[in-house]
């Protein structure tokens, strides 16, 4: 038996009369610009070093796992667990780093300011 090609079509049909029809907006008016993308860009004092910069800060990662556009290094003292993450600006240049997060080694997030400070203190 041969699959006719209306078939598809014919069941498909029914469907079409339960579709809206579409109503165009009048007076639309695009919402007002937001900031720049670059307001968006956050700062603190580790974004933009490299990892020899976090080692004479922090001493010896206690992670330091290398992907193909990624390196993260993890440095902790008991009182907070500091991830860093650093990213090639560009081809054949220095990973630096782009992001850090900060916790407590219960999982619950902590100033990345004040985790800096007390691996800092040792």
């Amino acid at each position: 038996m041969t699959f006719p090609r209306f078939l598809p079509a014919l069941l498909l049909a029914p469907l079409a009369a339960c579709g809206a029809s579409v109503v165009p907006r009048t007076g639309y008016t695009p919402p007002p610009a937001g900031p720049p993308a670059s307001a968006f860009t956050r700062q603190g004092p580790l974004l933009g070093s490299d990892a020899r910069r976090l080692t004479q800060l922090f001493g010896q990662p206690r992670l330091d796992i290398r992907e193909t556009t990624v390196r993260k290094l993890q440095f902790a003292n008991g009182r907070c667990v500091l991830d860093a993450y650093l990213y090639a600006p560009a081809r054949g240049k220095e990973p630096v780093v782009t992001h850090v997060d900060a916790r407590a080694p219960t999982g619950a997030d902590v100033d990345p300011g004040a985790c800096i400070t007390a691996l800092q203190a040792k």
